[in-house]
């Protein structure tokens, strides 16, 4: 029994409650913009014109994630993330009965305020439930419906919009929100962290101006003609960004707590993590569009390729805590980190003449080794956090890495567009295609410098990684000698 009374269910069930909640509302945003097309249709208005139903949704992300781990400290975990369902639940069903646009932006953001909360209170719920030493493994559990949601997002909304209405893209949430609450009231204890401290509102207003004008103003860059509005959104939000650090260096409770990025193994994850989110970002958005356009799938179809990728994040899960324990998070960070970005970059070769079952092979492995290494950035960023500090944490990176993978679509698009325009091209061809792919690769492979400054001692308690008297680190400068 837990100090609260509840049964101390097996990690796995608090990994797997947690990450279908993840699933739910990954799976809605991915979902969700493939059916805007027809979604625009019935509403009376152009495609382009919905997107605010996207962004709307990414603005209330950036407001409500800061302050999740505070709310959780205050009310406690289960009860903070029984609400976020129950909220993202309510707003997934004002979603489906939403009569028009205005109506349904609003439900948007209703929805994203339990879409916020649940994300980092999901992996607080993680952190502070299951022992290190389960630690490894509960991540790659909690990561398999995470990474499954965007997946099989596209082909699913490319179902519902060929055979049913597109308002059962929401009602899905229903069930699984329903099950989610059971769930969490029966499994999760409602841990919290006492605090008499104040509530930073001047963090609060900066950060989520800074967080809610960057990632409208990333969105918009990929808009043609709007890129003027999204460099005034942009700078704005740098400026608002530049301001609350300024803030938080003399706060003594900010809502977003930046001294956490002293912490060695928070900090070096934070940096290689969102460096290499880029990557996994822009990979669901360019293979889908290469698949549709290059080899003239449809959009079921194409999704149904992407489905590989699940398949190869899902091998990752038993092979994670082999690999760190044998060989440690640094090395297999620095090895791993080549393969991953190696296999999106090999995605921008495909060609016509490649044989699908190759093809889809690629994908197989390009989700195995991508996933593998967010399971060592997500568990080691960890490593020395103290539990008075674990919804700071939490909170801090998730919003982060909610960023980066907006970052990533960004990337995706801008890298696409200047290689099209390059080259004359009206349409984007297979060449344009590479050129992305590529791009997006060599940024992730930038999180190698990051990667080495981890020491071979990080997470050893988390791994069980017993180091030895060589790392690869020290192969790469040729020498042997002393483990750091």
């Amino acid at each position: 029994m837990s100090e609260s009374g509840v049964p101390r269910p097996h990690f796995r069930t608090i990994a797997l409650i947690v990450g279908a909640a993840m699933f739910m509302e990954t799976l809605d945003g991915t979902v969700l913009a493939t059916a805007l097309p027809v979604m625009a249709h019935e509403l009376g208005v152009s495609a382009p014109s919905l997107s605010i139903a996207l962004t709307s949704y990414l603005i209330s992300l950036a407001i409500f994630i800061p302050v999740s781990g505070r709310i959780a400290d205050r009310f406690g975990a289960r009860t903070v993330f029984r609400g976020a369902i129950i909220l993202f639940t309510l707003g997934s069903i004002l979603c489906a009965l939403a009569p028009n646009v205005p109506l349904l932006v609003a439900a948007r953001f209703f929805q994203g305020i339990g879409g916020a909360l649940m994300l980092p209170v999901g992996r607080l719920v993680l952190m502070r439930s299951v022992e290190k030493r389960d630690l490894i493994q509960a991540t790659s559990w909690v990561l398999i419906p995470a990474i499954v949601g965007p997946i099989i997002g596209p082909p699913v909304g490319g179902f519902i919009v060929t055979y049913l209405n597109w308002r059962w893209i929401f009602y899905i949430n229903v069930p699984i929100g329903i099950l989610g609450v059971i769930l969490v009231s029966i499994f999760i204890a409602n841990t919290r962290e006492d605090s008499h401290e104040g509530f930073d509102w001047t963090g609060m207003v900066l950060s989520s101006s800074a967080l809610g004008l960057l990632l409208f103003g990333f969105e918009l860059t990929s808009h043609e003609g709007q890129l003027p509005l999204a460099l005034g959104l942009l700078v704005t939000g740098a400026l608002s960004g530049i301001a609350y650090i300024f803030h938080a260096r003399r706060a003594a409770n900010p809502i977003l707590d930046i001294s956490l990025m002293r912490i060695h193994t928070f900090g070096t994850s934070m940096i290689a993590g969102s460096i290499t989110r880029i990557c996994q970002g822009a990979h669901p958005y360019l293979l889908p569009l290469m698949m549709q356009l290059g080899f003239g799938l449809s959009a079921l179809q194409s999704g149904l390729m992407t489905l590989a990728t699940a398949l190869g994040a899902i091998a990752a899960k038993p092979i994670a805590p082999l690999l760190l324990r044998r060989f440690g998070f640094r090395d297999v960070l620095m090895v791993n980190g080549f393969f991953a970005a190696g296999g999106y970059a090999l995605c921008g070769l495909f060609r016509p003449g490649w044989p699908m079952p190759v093809m889809f092979l690629v994908m197989v492995v390009s989700g195995l080794f991508m996933s593998l290494q967010f399971t060592g950035y997500n568990t080691i960023a960890y490593d020395e956090i103290a539990q008075k500090r674990m919804g700071s944490a939490t909170s801090f990176y998730t919003t982060f890495q909610q960023l980066m993978l907006s970052v990533g679509i960004c990337a995706g698009a801008a890298a696409l567009q200047a290689a099209m325009s390059v080259r004359g091209h009206a349409g984007p061809q297979f060449p344009d295609f590479t050129v992305a792919f590529f791009t997006v690769a060599v940024i992730s492979l930038l999180a190698t410098y990051w990667n080495l400054r981890f020491t071979a001692r990080d997470g050893v308690e988390i791994s069980g990684h017993t180091p030895r008297t060589w790392s690869i680190r020290q192969l790469l400068r040729g020498s042997r000698g002393q483990a750091f």
